[in-house]
This record gives C-alpha cells, structure tokens and sequence, in this order.
C-alpha cells in the first residue's frame, strides 16, 4: 500500500494534469515508445519554441484528470508510452509539431488522439489539421478573396453607371 506521501504526490498530478485538460485549446496524445534521446531533445526544444506544455505522463494518472475534464475519449487509446503535447494558445501548434515527428519517425512516434479547438480528432484528422497553413496565412487568404469580391462589385457599378451615362 502507498504511503500517504505518495498518494498526495499522485493526487497533486492528476489536479495539475486535470487544470492543464480545461484550460487547453489543443491536446495530443502520443506514443513515443524507442525515441531516442536526440530525436526527443530535438522534440521537447521545438515544442518549447511553439509555446506547448509537453510531457509524459502515467496512463493511470491521466485517466483519473481525464475522468475530471471531460476528456474520456482519451481513455481507450492510453495504453503503452504516454506523452501529452498541451497548448493553451496556438490550437495548431501542437498538431504541426507531433505530425512533423510522427512523419519522421515512424513506427517510433504514433498519434492516439487529439482535442482541438473544442472537439476529439483521430490521428487522420490531426494529419488534415497539421496540414493547414498558419493562421496569418488563412486570414491573408480570407482578406484577398474578400477584397477581390469588392472590387468585382466596384467595377460592375462603374460599368452600370457608365452605361447609364451613355443611353441618358
């Protein structure tokens, strides 16, 4: 039987774990088992440079936090080697990041699943997600189609009142 320390440690993770769950934006879980020590330092700098909260955690803790927040749908996937990628800001960080090791070191680095942006993803749809460009780019994009409809319209009412000059 644990000593009462251990257990207060083990609750003290799970609340932390838990607050980390509600305050999130984005969460992937991921299975790093045979990740080597360079390719996991390379990971854990990128995802400090993104702003994400990354670490490994027991499967048996996380279960309690996700019991806690609403995160159940995490449950069935955590068995083996569990990391957590957490952002509170950028929604899409933590998908790039993980898609971009996952990719490289395959059958070493696994998606299990995701929470972005307000609903449960798959690994396929983390893949899709990663693949979007940032979201500067979706509003320059956004901004450009927006403009171009404005203009279309400006010189459809030029060419009207232009036609009406002419027949008046």
């Amino acid at each position: 039987m644990p000593s009462q320390k251990i257990l207060s440690e083990k609750q003290q993770v799970v609340e932390q774990i838990t607050e980390k769950l509600k305050t999130a934006v984005s969460v992937i879980a991921v299975d790093y088992k045979g990740i080597n020590v360079a390719d996991d330092t390379a990971l854990r700098a990128e995802m400090r440079e993104n702003g994400i909260d990354y670490f490994v955690v027991k499967n048996s803790l996380l279960k309690l936090a996700c019991g806690k927040s609403d995160f159940e749908e995490f449950v069935p996937t955590l068995v083996g080697c569990t990391a957590l990628a957490v952002s509170t800001g950028d929604a899409l960080a933590p998908a790039k990041v993980v898609q971009k090791y996952s990719d490289r070191l395959r059958d070493v680095y696994n998606l299990k699943i995701g929470y972005v942006d307000g609903r449960f993803v798959q690994p396929a749809q983390i893949k899709e997600i990663a693949s979007l460009p940032p979201r500067d780019t979706l509003v320059a994009m956004v901004a450009g189609s927006l403009n171009g409809i404005i203009a279309g319209f400006a010189r459809a009412i030029s060419e009207v009142s232009k036609l009406k000059s002419q027949t008046a």
